[in-house]
């Protein structure tokens, strides 16, 4: 076994593989960027070093600096976690001819794997099913739009070189088809460095399971059992599960036998992932299921297979890259409980999962026990940049069935809470609370299917939330032990009456207050409410409104609350007449950037005359391209950017003068 290694990764995945390398007594050795110097892995690991600038391609992805404090620092091999260099044939190439152990795959299963037409012909000859498609060499338009047309729509346009839902587009008509074309090989160029794409028929109703495969340098491979993917969003994975609900026995062996199948194809070595589509139209019993990719590393979603084989993943990475053979042979391996990961992102759901950046000013989880587990790369007081997937966290749970595990997580989102910036927390307890999610009935098209439940257009702060706002606004508090000080508002002979307004999203609420003896009267809305306050420590608030108690924990941070109630998370803002600084800014007309990025492309010119909705530019940031629309009918002015040009948030990107109403 290894002395020493080098994790070249950053985030959750750098601090998970420090934990299990700890574990084991095996010295770490961390590398991070600018953006990264006093991340969570830096003070995990036993030592660390700077390798660049805050940008992927000024440092984590310079495979020669990493070799290079790989040998200086002694490292005896190198774990890549899971993108950035982790399917890089030429890094895995490098650190064998420098003698240092690449923690995966040879450099010739990466490129057997890396480019999805090539991976599908490899899987057609080693009779494992593949979806019909097109994976030619001739790119050019006209004929992959004829190729399209032939197989029937709706089709699925793929970056070959493609991942993590980047490079795809779905067509659902062939009028469609060389706009999304168009913009996926311009994702793909971006992203890639290839713009080559493969085209598949696109099933109406798909599951997506995949199969968590190893292989040893001694021939072995076997499954450790299959993960239910379907949950996704743009592409990317918001939920996973393992087993997959509904999979009977018979079909669980045949997937599985088909993803070593995969694997000994290729004569792969370490942990990979064979990712399936099944066509669960008529149901998921005897449904049909088609080889898609394989990933070659470690997977996001690997804890739920963790906890249902009682098998430490990364464990096993290290003893194959040690030359040790496979652990346990296949029939060896247990299939046990139920597991769920969700994925906490600092992102919006109420405007399109724009990104979020900035510091984590509150982040608690309940304690982590066999039940519960937090895979994280941040802890409060971080930051979350502009510059990495904004992914907070990894909540897992384990249920002895999968009621069991629901339950888990239900009890794990409802006591979790993120303050100082927004998140997805709200969005996993609405999935996960839907009648349909608890019945497994599952696709990849679930969250569009339900988008109106688990992002209701109506959102705003019952008046519950807005107690207890309230209450954590105005709790007594005692200044030095001097009674004159209690602020209870206590006046003598007469009630205090006050009005507190809290801006909900972009609604003013009112809240009339009366200070009674021992509690208040609150009128919100025509509504009389008696509330006092049970007890408040630190977040927890506990208060009682009409008799009944109500829990929650209340972030306060200045004039902004977020507030955790019942798997809703609400954001409210104390507005305090003449406090607030604010000054106009424009009409509807100005376009201020949501977040701090790069400018990708700019689509129109200055003094053109655009209709309302009109694309306006592309702005790259989060890993994600967002595009930008005129709000108003009008022409342009004062345009300044230019492709290549980086903003920060709340720049001016773009000014259009209203046309005057006639």
């Amino acid at each position: 076994m290894f002395h020493k290694i080098l994790i070249a990764n950053r985030g959750e995945i750098a601090c998970r593989v420090i934990k299990t390398a700890q574990e084991n007594g095996i010295r770490t050795v961390a590398v991070y960027s600018d953006a990264d110097s006093n991340a969570r892995h830096v003070r995990l690991a036993d030592e660390a070093h700077h390798i660049g600038g805050a940008e992927a391609r000024e440092s984590y992805l310079l495979a020669d600096v990493i070799l290079e404090v790989a040998l200086k620092s002694g490292a005896e091999a190198i774990h890549p976690g899971y993108g950035f260099l982790s399917e890089n044939a030429e890094f895995s190439e490098a650190c064998e001819k420098a003698g240092i152990a690449f923690i995966g795959p040879s450099a010739d299963s990466i490129r057997s794997m890396g480019l999805k037409d090539k991976a599908k012909e490899i899987m057609s000859k080693a009779n494992v099913p593949v979806v019909p498609g097109y994976q030619g060499q001739d790119q050019a338009p006209d004929n992959l739009q004829a190729e399209a047309d032939k197989i029937g729509y709706p089709v699925l346009i793929k970056a070959v070189a493609g991942g993590g839902g980047k490079g795809m587009r779905l067509v659902e008509n062939s009028a469609d088809f060389k706009s999304l074309l168009e913009s996926c090989q311009r994702e793909a160029a971006a992203s890639f460095g290839n713009d080559h794409v493969l085209i598949e028929k696109y099933l109406t109703k798909p599951r997506h399971i995949e199969v968590q495969v190893f292989g040893d340098n001694f021939g072995n491979a076997v499954y450790l059992h299959e993960r239910d993917c379907s949950l996704q969003r743009r592409h990317q994975k918001v939920v996973e599960e393992a087993p997959a609900p509904g999979m009977s026995d018979a079909m669980r062996k045949a997937m599985g036998d088909a993803a070593v199948t995969a694997a000994k194809a290729i004569g792969y070595s370490g942990a990979g992932t064979i990712e399936f589509i099944v066509d669960v139209q008529n149901g998921l019993e005897n449904a049909p299921f088609y080889f898609m990719e394989m990933n070659t590393r470690l997977q996001v979603e690997h804890p739920v297979t963790e906890l249902i084989t009682g098998q430490d993943l990364v464990d096993w990475q290290l003893r194959i890259a040690a030359g040790e053979p496979l652990p346990l042979a296949q029939e060896d391996i247990p299939l046990r409980g139920h597991a769920f990961e969700v994925r906490l992102y600092a992102e919006d759901p109420e405007n399109n999962f724009m990104p979020q950046t900035g510091k984590i000013t509150h982040f608690s989880c309940p304690e982590q026990n066999e039940n519960f587990r937090l895979d994280t790369g941040v802890e409060e007081g971080d930051e979350v940049s502009i510059y990495y997937d904004p992914m907070i966290a990894k909540l897992i749970v384990w249920g002895r069935d999968r009621d069991a595990a629901l339950r888990h997580m239900n009890k794990a989102l409802g006591e979790t809470a993120v303050a100082g910036l927004k998140c997805n927390l709200e969005f996993l307890g609405k999935i996960m609370g839907h009648a349909a999610f608890q019945a497994a009935d599952l696709d990849t098209g679930f969250i569009e299917r339900f988008k109106q439940d688990l992002m209701p257009e109506d959102n705003k702060a019952d008046h519950v939330i807005l107690c207890l706002a309230a209450m954590a606004e105005l709790e007594p508090q005692i200044t030095e032990g001097d009674p004159w000080d209690y602020s209870d508002g206590w006046r003598m002979n007469m009630s205090l009456n006050t009005v507190l307004t809290f801006i909900d999203r972009e609604d003013s609420r009112d809240i009339e207050v009366t200070y009674r003896e021992n509690s208040f009267l609150l009128t919100i809305e025509g509504e009389e409410l008696d509330v006092r306050i049970l007890s408040h420590t630190g977040s927890c608030l506990d208060i009682v409104v009409n008799g009944q108690k109500i829990s929650a924990k209340v972030v306060k941070d200045g004039q902004n609350f977020t507030i955790f109630h019942n798997s809703t998370v609400s954001y409210l803002h104390h507005y305090l007449a003449g406090a607030e600084g604010e000054e106009e800014t424009g009409g509807s007309g100005v376009i201020i950037t949501p977040m701090p990025g790069k400018v990708s492309q700019v689509m129109v010119k200055e003094g053109e005359h655009v209709e309302q909705g009109t694309p306006l530019m592309i702005l790259e940031a989060m890993k994600m391209e967002h595009t930008i629309k005129a709000q108003v009918t009008g022409r342009v002015e004062g345009l300044s950017l230019s492709a290549g040009d980086q903003v920060t948030d709340g720049e001016v990107l773009i000014r259009i003068i209203e046309d005057e109403e006639e």
